[in-house]
This record gives C-alpha cells, sequence and structure tokens, in this order.
C-alpha cells in the first residue's frame, strides 16, 4: 500500500521558518567639525595655537560625541522592554492568527515562521514578567512562568497556554506538507503539545505518523492506536494503522527467517 504524506486536517494548523528578528543600527554622530576662515590680525596670529591644534582639539571633542552616543545607544538597546504584559500577550496571539492564515492560504513556509515567531513572544513576555533567564529555556518551560503571573488575568493565561499547544500541534501540520519532511521534528513538536494534553488526538496521530516514517512501527502503532481511540472513523488512522500492524509482520517474518 502507498503512503501519502498528506496529513490535511487542519485548516487552523499551520507554520514556517524564522521571521522578525529585528535588527538595531547604531547611530553615528557626523563630523560636524568648525573650521575658521577669518584672518586674524598679525598680534592675535601670533598668539595663535599652532596650525592644525585646533582642528586636533575638534576632532578629539567630535570622537567623545560619538563614543556618548554609540555608548547612550548601547545602553538603550540593551535595557530590558517595558511592554506592559497584555501587549505581548496580543502580539503572540496576532502571530499565531497570521500563521493560521497563512497556513489555509498554503503558504506554509510563512506560517511556519509567524509561529515561531509567537513562540518567542512568549519567551519575551516571560522577561516581561520577570523571568530574565529566558534564553537557553524553551517556550514550555516558560509557561509556569506565565501561569504564576499575577500580571495576567485567568483568560491570558488560558489564551498563552492555549496558543503554545496550537503553535506546536500547527508546525508539525505545516512540516507535513513540506516536500521532504523532516519527522523528527514533526515528532518533537507533537510530543511537547502530548506533554500538556496527552489526549490531543492531531498531536497523537502525527505523531505516530512520524514513528512510521522514522521506522519505530511500535511507537508508531502505539500513538495511532491512541489516536484511534479519540477518534474511530477517521480513515486516515486506520489506513496508517493497517500500514504498520503489515510493518510489523514483514519484520516478524523477516526475523524469524533470519533465526532459522
Amino acid at each position: 500500500m502507498s503512503v501519502s504524506k498528506t496529513d490535511g486536517r487542519d485548516g487552523r494548523d499551520g507554520r514556517d521558518g524564522r521571521d522578525g528578528r529585528d535588527g538595531s543600527s547604531r547611530v553615528e554622530g557626523g563630523p560636524g567639525s568648525r573650521t575658521d576662515n577669518g584672518a586674524g590680525s598679525p598680534r592675535l596670529q601670533q598668539c595663535a595655537q599652532p596650525p592644525g591644534s585646533s582642528r586636533t582639539k575638534d576632532a578629539r571633542h567630535h570622537q567623545q560625541q560619538q563614543l556618548q552616543q554609540r555608548h547612550h545607544g548601547g545602553s538603550m538597546l540593551k535595557q530590558p522592554s517595558h511592554s506592559e504584559p497584555a501587549d505581548a500577550v496580543r502580539r503572540a496571539l496576532d502571530f499565531k492568527t497570521q500563521g493560521t492564515q497563512c497556513y489555509k492560504d498554503k503558504k506554509y513556509r510563512e506560517a511556519i515562521g509567524k509561529y515561531h515567531r509567537a513562540l518567542l513572544e512568549m519567551k519575551g513576555l516571560c522577561r516581561v514578567l520577570g523571568d530574565p533567564d529566558t534564553s537557553s529555556k524553551s517556550p514550555s518551560a516558560l509557561l509556569p512562568t506565565i501561569s504564576k503571573s499575577t500580571s495576567l488575568t485567568d483568560e491570558q493565561k488560558g489564551a498563552m497556554e492555549n496558543a503554545e499547544l496550537e503553535c506546536y500541534n500547527s508546525l508539525a501540520a505545516c512540516l507535513l506538507q513540506m516536500e521532504l519532511v523532516n519527522y523528527e521534528r514533526v515528532k518533537e513538536y507533537c510530543l511537547k503539545v502530548l506533554r500538556k494534553e496527552g489526549e490531543n488526538f492531531k498531536a497523537l496521530y502525527r505523531s505516530g505518523v512520524a514513528y512510521y516514517h522514522l521506522g519505530d512501527f511500535p511507537k508508531a502503532l502505539f500513538y495511532l492506536k491512541e489516536s484511534h481511540k479519540q477518534e474511530p472513523s477517521d480513515t486516515n488512522v486506520i489506513r496508517y494503522i493497517q500500514l504498520t500492524e503489515m510493518k510489523i509482520r514483514r519484520n516478524a517474518q523477516r526475523d524469524k527467517k533470519e533465526t532459522t
């Protein structure tokens, strides 16, 4: 039996490669040196400083100005964001919504980028909420910070938790639509969802599909049968269960021949 790569159960899932890092340019100070074209009296010329000394002073002055500008600009860039938590929540949800629309429009790479950006906004939200150590954490590890926050309403906390699961589920859906599917990454995203929501049908089914194509048929069968419990009439699940069981039987027959 032939195996189709399609997952297509999800008009609202999706997502693509990495957009949205804001580059910040450093402002350089202009030259701004002044030259004096006026000719003074002989007495003033005799008392004047040696040629070039005034220019040297001006150059040093402007170098100091440039260094101050760079210093102040750099310090401003390093300051933590003062955005309100509600703004970070809104941005995360906006990126997720944009990703969903890209998926519906079959712009899977763009969708992936939007979903990743939504997850990055969740990291930014944790910084706003006072967790400085977010660089090495995955968004899943950041959600406890969000759930314990007193700055967010219960509705906002719930929206963030749902958005995280939807982003990972949608990322898996997008990857399954690519010409070359990264099944290892599909499995990774689905397992993130299942750690939070063990009976999520889409994550169970896609985990089974990923394990099937990775050649781990016992695990594939486990996740597929778990998804079948959620949706007994789903034809894609039934087809993959049949394919997986056939692979397991063939492998068992081959192993038996090798041992005899």
